[in-house]
């Protein structure tokens, strides 16, 4: 802005004191025509005739000498020159060649008005007026190099004072600038930081604050700064609330889980009990009591589901030691197809021993969750892939199977927690909706990932683990 603002005053300074200096330089042509038409053309205004030397006659010796950079001619109406010449810069006149009479006697109007005139070369341009006298043609004019010169000087005097009032501008807005939003800039130091924090789970204290320095609400940026800690402090405040319920909650599933393991235990007892009697029992009494069993095993099953999450979700630390996933897939299949021989059961694995670092039982649990999730939720005849792969410093296990796939609405949460996917797979037998939820945890408790990629006719569940180099 500061720079269109100098190149526009410039022009305009410029454009102005051209008009004025050219205005001035046409009311000397019109007073030098109007002295030439009063008097004899060369009276006054000595010239080097074609001979050379001599002023042309007429010429009165005793006039003061012509201004330098003045023009003039007296042409009959007969066209034959009378008289011509202008003023070189060393004051001597030299008369005007053919061509250059020619050219005014066909571009300057008789009316008195100043025109330019480009003669070229030597002479350059004038500003030329004309009129007739006594049957002659006397015409004037003046150089416009005076004109030239002084406004190519101001242009270049507005160039270089533009440029260095310019530069100094741009350093001193600079510094202006950069020190004005150095609070801002601390302000966004402060954000910056808070942006890197994990607020999703855990206790999260957010140590950063604005300072009190600039957080003075009468500016602008201190405004900004003590609404971002006023914020944080209610971040803060809100993630504290909600960690604390999470642990009361946490606290609350696990006490409660541990306390109902043993009345579970005693009803599966007693049910296991009176059905191992000779007594006489109805067959309602019969069912009744399977029913009973049944249940409380389901129960006893969903009861230890909950306590391993919230064991898994407080931090419990696993075991560490050396885990042979190749045997562990081969164990998997095996009792996949045990437990369900409806099902195609394949397991693709290299023949590398792929090993990882866990606990080998809650790795066991994620393979049979996967196998029995892909089991239960695929009807008969389905073929179900168990495979094992080592792709760079990671171990990739993957279930994959050949069923209806999975709801695109039920991708998204399908490793919550008591989430479902029937809508899309079908369902043959109970499911608590905690297993994938189970196998997630235990799979990030080791430092990895799971995922799923699902499409009717293919649905793969991918686990990748860090592997222990080969």
């Amino acid at each position: 802005m500061v720079l269109l603002a100098f190149v526009a005053m410039s022009v305009a300074t410029v454009l102005a004191l051209r008009s004025f200096t050219l205005d001035r330089l046409d009311q000397q042509v019109r007073e030098g025509l109007s002295f030439a038409v009063g008097r004899d053309a060369f009276d006054g205004h000595g010239g080097e005739g074609p001979g050379g030397g001599e002023p042309p006659p007429g010429m009165d010796a005793g006039t003061p000498a012509p201004r330098i950079g003045t023009l003039m001619a007296v042409i009959g109406d007969d066209g034959t020159v009378r008289s011509s010449g202008y003023t070189r810069a060393d004051g001597t006149v030299v008369s005007l060649t053919a061509d250059q009479i020619a050219l005014l006697r066909s571009s300057v109007p008789t009316d008195r008005a100043p025109t330019t005139v480009d003669f070229g070369g030597e002479l350059g341009a004038f500003r030329v007026a004309a009129a007739e006298d006594d049957g002659a043609l006397i015409v004037a004019g003046n150089s416009e190099a005076d004109v030239t010169a002084t406004t190519t000087a101001l242009t270049i005097i507005l160039l270089a004072v533009s440029a260095v009032t310019l530069l100094i501008a741009v350093i001193g807005l600079s510094f202006f600038v950069r020190r004005s939003l150095r609070p801002l800039d601390r302000v966004a130091d402060v954000a910056q930081r808070v942006s890197t924090l994990s607020l999703s789970a855990g206790d999260v204290e957010i140590p950063d604050r604005v300072a009190t320095a600039d957080t003075d609400r009468a500016t602008e940026v201190g405004r900004v700064g003590s609404s971002l800690n006023d914020l944080l402090g209610h971040v803060q405040s809100s993630l504290a609330a909600r960690h604390h319920s999470e642990e009361q909650l946490r606290r609350f599933i696990a006490d409660a889980s541990h306390e109902l393991r043993t009345p579970l235990a005693s009803i599966r007892g007693y049910a296991q009990l009176s059905l191992g009697e000779a007594g006489p029992m109805t067959p309602t009494q019969a069912r009744s009591f399977d029913r009973i069993e049944s249940e409380a095993q389901r129960m006893a099953s969903l009861v230890d589901d909950l306590l391993l999450l919230a064991r898994l979700d407080a931090g419990q630390s696993l075991r560490r030691e050396e885990v042979e996933l190749t045997l562990l897939a081969v164990d998997a299949v095996s009792d996949a197809q045990a437990a369900d021989a409806t099902h195609e059961w394949r397991l693709d694995v290299s023949d590398d021993l792929i090993s990882v670092t866990g606990d080998d039982n809650r790795l066991r649990q994620v393979v049979a969750n996967l196998l029995r999730n892909a089991s239960t939720h695929t009807p008969a005849g389905t073929t179900v892939t168990l495979s094992l792969a080592r792709e760079g410093n990671d171990a990739i296990l993957r279930v994959s199977d050949t069923g209806p796939g999975i709801d695109p609405a039920v991708v998204g949460r399908l490793f919550e927690r008591f989430a479902r996917g029937d809508d899309s797979r079908n369902r043959d037998a109970g499911s608590t909706g905690l297993g994938l939820s189970i196998a997630q945890a235990i799979t990030e408790a080791h430092g990895g990932t799971i995922s799923v990629d699902s499409a009717p006719g293919r649905t793969v569940f991918e686990v990748r683990l860090p592997a222990e180099r080969a």
